[in-house]
């Protein structure tokens, strides 16, 4: 079953509710290495998303991602505001026209999102970032969309991979980022990036499946 434009509404809405859910559990990550932010930050972008989802601009799948990536640079702070909206303007650049999106183009999707990542924050797998957690995702997205997944468990195994690569940057030392100044001293600690990240997949590939 493809992504509508409606689906695509009902991911951005769970996301914001994943957000707000363990905004206070993204805050204690944040302070451990960061500015203790972190979960406030994306929890007001996200409440200002919200605010403008259903409106007439939202027409396609690519209309809503770039309406999504506006908003959050503009009302997210720090470092999350710039790489995730430009992870979502890509994501919308991907999909182009589309009114539906496959398994392979919401694979392609995250794909793009993570090379603007990379682009913008110029981290890659194993620096302690949010990196850690979507590149494995897009592999396995990739992979299952490959073997011919839908949208659904294309996200579902994004959403899987995101968790497991989050949890590897516990024992990382951070090499981008606030928390590389630390030093030895960000080992030990999840990235609160990298989860906010897996969060955000496991709400999106929730939203799908309850939907197809």
């Amino acid at each position: 079953m493809a992504c509508s434009t409606q689906d695509v509404i009902a991911a951005v809405r769970a996301g914001a509710e994943a957000v707000a859910a363990h905004r206070e559990e993204l805050n204690q990550l944040d302070r451990a290495i960061g500015d203790a932010d972190h979960g406030e930050n994306l929890d007001r972008g996200f409440q200002a998303v919200v605010s403008k989802l259903g409106g007439a601009a939202d027409e396609t799948p690519a209309s809503v991602l770039k309406m999504t990536a506006t908003v959050l640079i503009s009302t997210v702070g720090g470092a999350a505001g710039p790489l995730y909206g430009t992870a979502f303007l890509r994501a919308a650049t991907a999909v182009g026209s589309a009114g539906e999106l496959d398994g392979p183009a919401v694979a392609g999707a995250l794909q793009a999102g993570l090379e603007g990542v990379v682009a913008r924050g110029r981290a890659e797998t194993g620096d302690k970032t949010m990196v850690d957690a979507l590149a494995p995702a897009v592999e396995a997205a990739k992979s299952a969309a490959a073997s011919g997944a839908g949208p659904a468990d294309v996200l579902a195994a994004a959403a899987q991979a995101a968790q497991e690569g989050a949890q590897s940057t516990e024992p990382l030392v951070a090499r981008k980022g606030r928390a590389s100044y630390l030093g030895e001293r960000s080992a030990g600690h999840l990235d609160p990036g990298a989860r906010s990240t897996a969060l955000l997949l496991s709400s999106f590939a929730e939203s799908a499946r309850s939907r197809s």
